[in-house]
C-alpha cells in the first residue's frame, strides 16, 4: 500500500479470499481462491477497485467499495505495489507514443507501440482504438475487423472519456466502406452509452450509404428529437424527405 496523497487517500494492491466453483456435474467442488485487485480512492468514503491481470496490470471497468469495506473485507499486499506501478506506466507510455506516431501519420511505429501496451494489457481501450485505427489507414480491413470484433466486448471503450476514439473509429470505418461494421459498432455505442444525437446521425449515415434508407430515416429524426438544431441531420432529413427516400 502507497499513501500518496495529502490526504491521506489510499492506492496500492490488495488481496481477498473468494470461493469458487470448479469443474462440472459430479466433480465439482468449491476452492479458495485469492483475488488481487488494485485500489485507489477517489474521495473521503469510495474507493475504486480494478482485477489484476495474469501480468500484474489494472484491467476492466472499475467498480466502487466503501473505504471501510476495504480496509475490513481485505489485505494488503505492497510487495506487489512496486510491480502494478511499473507495468501501468509502461502501458501508458506505450500507449501516448503510439498516439504521436499515429498524428504523424507513422502508423507502423505507432501499432509497434499499441502492440506493445497490448502485450501488458490486451483491453486497454486506447490501444485498441489505435492500432485499429492504423489498420485501416492501411487498407488492412481483414484485420481491422478482428480489432473491431475485440472493441465490441469492452463496455468501458464507450465510455464519455473515450468519445473522441469512437467516434473516429466509427467514421473511419464508414469512409473504409465497411457499413456493416459501423452500423454494429454505432448501435453498440448507443446501447452503452444511451441517447447521444451524433451517434444517432452517424449511424444514420452508415444506413443511409447501406441503402437501408428507412433505418436512416429513423435515425436522423432520433438525431433530431435529441437535438433540433443538429446541422448535419437536419440537413440529411431535408435531402431525405426531397429525395422520398426512406
Amino acid at each position: 500500500m502507497n499513501m500518496t496523497s495529502p490526504e491521506g487517500f489510499i492506492e496500492g494492491v490488495f488481496s481477498i479470499e473468494r470461493m469458487a466453483r470448479i469443474g462440472t456435474g459430479t466433480t465439482t467442488k468449491r476452492v479458495q481462491q485469492t483475488a488481487l485487485y488494485f485500489a485507489r480512492q477517489v474521495n473521503e468514503t469510495w474507493v475504486e477497485m480494478q482485477g489484476l491481470n495474469q501480468k500484474n496490470v489494472p484491467y476492466g471497468p472499475a467498480e466502487r467499495i466503501t473505504r471501510d469495506e476495504l480496509l475490513s473485507d481485505y489485505l494488503p499486499v505492497p510487495q506487489l505495489f512496486k510491480e502494478v506501478m511499473g507495468n501501468l506506466r509502461q502501458v501508458q507510455k506505450a500507449v501516448a507514443r503510439g498516439d504521436k506516431f499515429r498524428k504523424r501519420g507513422e502508423n507502423f511505429t505507432a501499432e509497434y507501440e499499441y502492440a506493445n501496451a497490448l502485450n501488458l494489457d490486451e483491453r486497454n481501450v486506447r490501444a485498441n482504438f489505435g492500432i485499429g485505427l492504423c489498420l485501416l489507414a492501411r487498407d488492412e480491413t481483414d484485420k481491422a475487423k478482428q480489432v473491431f470484433d475485440r472493441i465490441l466486448g469492452i463496455d468501458s471503450a464507450f465510455a464519455d472519456e473515450h468519445k473522441h476514439l469512437f467516434n473516429e473509429y466509427g467514421i473511419e470505418l464508414r469512409k473504409k466502406k465497411l457499413f456493416g461494421q459501423a452500423v454494429d459498432y454505432y448501435r453498440r455505442a448507443i446501447e452503452i452509452s444511451g441517447n447521444d444525437e451524433n451517434l444517432w446521425y452517424n449511424m444514420a449515415r452508415a444506413q443511409f450509404e447501406r441503402g437501408e434508407f428507412a433505418k436512416a430515416l429513423e435515425g436522423v429524426t432520433r438525431c433530431l428529437e435529441l437535438a433540433p438544431d443538429h446541422a448535419e441531420g437536419r440537413k440529411m432529413l431535408e435531402y431525405m424527405t426531397r429525395k422520398n427516400l426512406g
